[in-house]
């Protein structure tokens, strides 16, 4: 009997910031309560034919995370060259490029939640193709690399309210 054809399974990239470990709490420094800066971000070597990097990060704890109702996108960044594996600062490589945040805004927007303590996805997906798409939005990201997924990891940080 024939098996059914399913997509491959793409492989996983270890994504790590030196600021907050997987399931742990995001300093300060990185949110709307501090300076607001992007945390540094490392993600292990990509399979081959990689062409690629896309990152998105967001919260689907919005605006409470007793009660969510919406995903909230912080950044996205298309365009990441393949040899690279690490953002700095959020300071962005030659090619790579913002999309569009839930603020309207093409920059990292750092944790800022209304009540409660809400969890912060940093995905990374390594890409077979060269995605460079400034300004884009978190589902047309979804559409944009629907089938170009080679590999993907994801780091989870958490932050509340200080108000």
């Amino acid at each position: 009997m024939q098996q059914p054809h399913s997509e491959p399974q793409p492989h996983e990239l270890h994504v790590t910031s030196p600021s907050f470990r997987h399931g742990s709490a995001i300093p300060a420094e990185h949110t709307a309560d501090g300076a607001d800066l992007a945390p540094d971000l490392a993600w292990s070597k990509p399979p081959p034919g990689t062409q690629s990097f896309a990152l998105l990060v967001d919260d689907p704890d919005a605006p409470d995370p007793a009660a969510p109702k919406r995903v909230f996108t912080h950044w996205i960044v298309t365009g990441i060259p393949a040899h690279v594996t690490a953002l700095h600062g959020g300071r962005l490589p030659p090619g790579a490029s913002y999309g569009t945040n839930d603020y309207g805004r093409r920059a990292w927007a750092g944790p800022n939640p209304p009540i409660g303590r809400h969890r912060y996805f940093f995905r990374v997906w390594a890409l077979d193709i060269p995605l460079h798409a400034p300004g884009i939005t978190r589902l047309e990201l979804y559409a944009a690399i629907k089938g170009h997924v080679l590999a993907h990891g994801e780091l989870v940080g958490t932050y509340g309210a200080m108000r």
